[in-house]
């Protein structure tokens, strides 16, 4: 269930017989044509359809985070890492007073996975708290899916092309981008990166075959639920 359909009186049932919640974590950042607000889509989305039938309750997904290298694409928002680190610890520490402690964090944007020791110093400080950080497109069966259909993929590729990430009549090109040069990438500030990419594909098809998309989906759904409903002793 999502926070935003529930009210306040809801939660406080809920939380008489579990403790369990999903936080999404996105970012605003170019997707070459898809969307600005991929990583948000794909976060509370992924988690809200695996959360559904276990009646978990899902938070909004956080909409900014940390893309410092896609700056020079009007549109993007980048916080600084203190700034993200402390957002982060402020939700959880929320979570915590007013009840969760268990809590499955659905990361749908790379670059925000310097946070994960916030998750940890967090464990630390609060009694009986738990909490799991879930890269959702990179997990071991997600990421065995994306070879399995076509392993050239990435950022802003067909991996993240979905009808719900898909702007409408936006025409996408048809050919396979070649891959980026990774190594000439990791140096580079925001206006040399977006020199080096182009249109901010990093490479591989802009789309594939919507049963190709819809697989890869329903195997994320898959391992984000069994990390929820599994052993959290």
């Amino acid at each position: 269930m999502r926070i935003s359909d529930c009210n306040w009186f809801e939660v406080e049932d809920y939380l008489k017989h579990d403790d369990r919640c999903v936080l999404p974590l996105g970012s605003t950042e170019q997707h070459a044509y898809l969307s600005l607000s991929v990583d948000s889509i794909l976060a509370e989305k992924m988690a809200s359809d695996a959360a559904e039938p276990l009646g978990v309750p899902v938070f909004p997904a956080v909409a900014y985070g940390l893309t410092p290298y896609f700056m020079g694409f009007p549109g993007s928002v980048s916080l600084r890492l203190s700034t993200y680190a402390a957002l982060v610890r402020d939700i959880l520490d929320s979570l915590y007073a007013t009840g969760f402690r268990r809590v499955l964090i659905v990361n749908g944007h790379g670059g925000n996975s310097p946070v994960q020791p916030v998750t940890m110093e967090w464990m630390a400080d609060k009694s009986g708290a738990r909490a799991r950080f879930h890269n959702w497109w990179n997990a071991p069966a997600t990421w065995a899916k994306v070879q399995e259909i076509d392993p050239q993929a990435s950022h802003a590729s067909w991996m993240e092309n979905f009808p719900w990430t898909r702007l409408p009549g936006r025409t996408l090109p048809d050919q396979r981008k070649p891959m980026v040069d990774f190594d000439r990438l990791r140096d580079r500030d925001a206006r040399a990166v977006r020199e080096l990419i182009g249109d901010g594909n990093y490479g591989g098809y802009y789309q594939r075959p919507d049963a190709d998309s819809h697989a890869l989906w329903e195997t994320g759904v898959a391992e984000t639920r069994a990390l929820l409903e599994g052993d959290w002793a």
